[in-house]
């Protein structure tokens, strides 16, 4: 089942795209934990997006699909006309630096990473897609009493 959300590119609507995920992942049974992990992991991508590629920009679109087989999730992203991102420029940054240099933000692709099995970005004409896909392991859902 393929689930589609798509909406402007400004942060006020950050809120909005967390619910819709929320929503989705829902109707799946996941535990509450494995909800939320997924969440924050989409949000990052989508904030990094909307603020960085975007430039916060409500003329460009975000548009984000759930994609529900048996044993997976995959979540794409894919943004309109936004700056593109090269995974390949992207140098994985020190904690220890980031927490003395008390700097904001700096770890959202770690964070991305660690909570999804593959994160994958390639671009298309003027889009960026972000493939984020998930294996649902039993004991990711919840199972009725």
């Amino acid at each position: 089942m393929i689930h589609c959300y798509k909406i402007n590119c400004h942060s006020d609507n950050l809120k909005l795209i967390r619910e819709f995920v929320k929503v989705v992942l829902r109707d799946i049974s996941l535990s509450d934990t494995e909800i939320n992990r997924m969440v924050l992991a989409v949000d990052e991508v989508c904030t990094n997006i909307i603020c960085h590629s975007a430039e916060n920009n409500p003329d460009k679109s975000l548009e984000v699909n759930i994609i529900n087989t048996l044993n997976a999730l995959e979540f794409e992203i894919i943004d309109d006309h936004c700056a593109q991102f090269d995974p390949a420029n992207y140098a994985r940054p020190s904690l220890q630096t980031i927490v003395q240099e008390r700097r904001k933000g700096g770890i959202g692709l770690l964070l991305v990473r660690s909570v999804m099995d593959e994160v994958e970005v390639s671009h298309d004409n003027s889009q960026n897609i972000w493939r984020l896909r998930k294996a649902l392991n039993t004991q990711d859902l919840l199972h009725p009493a």
